[in-house]
């Protein structure tokens, strides 16, 4: 994630689970052999859930958190931080974002639940009412009279809600507009949070890419689909928590396992 948005969140000694935790990579024929299997359960699927983190940016260069070279990883060390990354205002959906929103506008996956706030998952085309972003949106305000969003091509300045001095252009509210940025002791938003554990509950398939899964209570949405009776598959370089749970682990990039996955499901992304 952009380094501009984690210098605006609070100062924070515990993170929370664990950071710079060892990366491995499967060898390519395990990860076909996975996507292969993988695109059983898709093609059978009548709805795909899809849960995302900060590794499915790293392809666009935005550092993640909790990767060895992690921006919480480095600063818990005392190490100098990236200076080779991309801002969030000149990055570009990747492969796997690309693909998400295909398999959104194929109707194959109703829903997508994100930790990013990079508004990368929008700008690759995924409507805004087929997403969660459970922790807001660098490029989002939203009026704290009539609860208007409206998405900027600019990031905001704040986090936790803070007044932007414009105003709500919605006819008769004219209300104060707020970023929509989560800070660390923030609630996640309810009526996303709901709408996402309803759509894992609901989902054949929960695909999880690019996150530890370590931080409650969002770790805990995509296991729904299994408890429901759906597959779990995580597609992540760490080890998660919850792999245990998983019916399908792949250790790969989640940019190769999608591109792989599209080529199985005779997707053109």
């Amino acid at each position: 994630m952009s380094l501009g948005y984690a210098d605006r969140l609070k100062p924070k000694k515990n993170l929370g689970g664990q950071l710079g935790a060892q990366e491995f990579h499967q060898d390519l024929d395990d990860i076909k052999k996975g996507v292969k299997e993988l695109a059983g359960w898709v093609r059978d699927a009548k709805r795909v859930f899809v849960f995302t983190g900060a590794g499915i940016s790293t392809a666009c260069g935005i550092p993640d958190f909790r990767g060895p070279n992690g921006i919480w990883t480095l600063r818990k060390k005392g190490e100098a931080l990236p200076t080779d990354f991309t801002p969030f205002e000149y990055a570009r959906p990747s492969f796997t974002h690309m693909a998400i929103s295909g398999l959104v506008a194929a109707g194959k996956c109703p829903y997508v639940c994100s930790q990013n706030v990079d508004s990368l998952h929008l700008w690759s085309g995924v409507p805004r009412s087929r997403i969660a972003e459970l922790h807001g949106n660098c490029f989002a305000e939203r009026c704290r009279g009539c609860g208007a969003e409206y998405a900027r091509d600019f990031q905001m300045e704040t986090v936790d809600f803070r007044p932007s001095g414009r105003r709500c252009t919605a006819p008769g509210c004219g209300g104060e507009l707020v970023d929509n940025i989560l800070d660390w002791d923030t609630p996640l938003p309810q009526d996303e949070l709901d709408e996402a554990v309803r759509q894992a509950e609901e989902a054949d398939v929960a695909l999880v890419l690019g996150t530890s899964l370590q931080i409650q209570p969002a770790n805990e949405i995509p296991v729904l689909t299994r408890d429901e009776g759906g597959k779990l598959v995580i597609v992540n370089l760490q080890k998660t928590p919850k792999d245990r749970r998983a019916n399908l682990l792949l250790r790969a990039r989640v940019d190769l396992a999608m591109a792989l996955l599209a080529r199985e499901l005779g997707m053109q992304v």
